[in-house]
């Protein structure tokens, strides 16, 4: 995704959703983790280390992650034990719900749904496609998506509430 949004930086844009597995220990922490991360700026660093050292994803493993990235720890466990991101990933899962999601990642480009890791070869064809065939945007599944600031800007990603 990463590749796809550096080359057509003008035409696409990520609308990222949290959709934390419920069967899966420390999935809803963990996202709880990133957006604290988010609202420090490094949501995209905390996002590639959860990846990478998945499963070890426990309230202490997390606040290890965050000292990592060199965040404001106190800042940080703070945002992560308040209730400051429940209600955006509650709605988030409501959505994914009504969507019939049912694995992640899936990605909506131009209303079309692509279910799973899809190779670059794959997500390049359909974006290519819809590109072409772009003349009026489809409209999302989720309607118009509470937006905010973007949540990174790291390595020419753009996410977007």
């Amino acid at each position: 995704m990463r590749r796809i949004l550096e080359e057509h930086s003008q035409e696409v844009r990520l609308v990222l959703k949290n959709y934390p597995y419920r069967y899966r220990d420390f999935a809803r922490i963990a996202a709880q983790a990133a957006l604290a991360a988010g609202d420090q700026e490094k949501y995209w660093e905390m996002h590639d280390i959860l990846l990478e050292r998945s499963p070890m994803l426990d309230r202490a493993s997390l606040v290890k992650y965050a000292g990592d990235l060199g965040l404001d720890l106190d800042r940080f466990e703070k945002d992560l034990d308040s209730p400051k991101h429940q209600d955006l990933i509650d709605g988030d899962i409501k959505l994914a719900e009504s969507l019939d999601i049912y694995n992640t990642p899936t990605f909506f480009i131009n209303g079309r749904k692509v279910v799973g890791n899809a190779p670059y070869e794959y997500l390049k064809k359909v974006v290519q496609e819809e590109l072409k065939n772009a003349g009026s945007p489809k409209a999302l599944p989720c309607g118009e998506c509470h937006l905010h600031a973007p949540v990174s800007d790291a390595g020419g990603m753009r996410a977007a509430r």
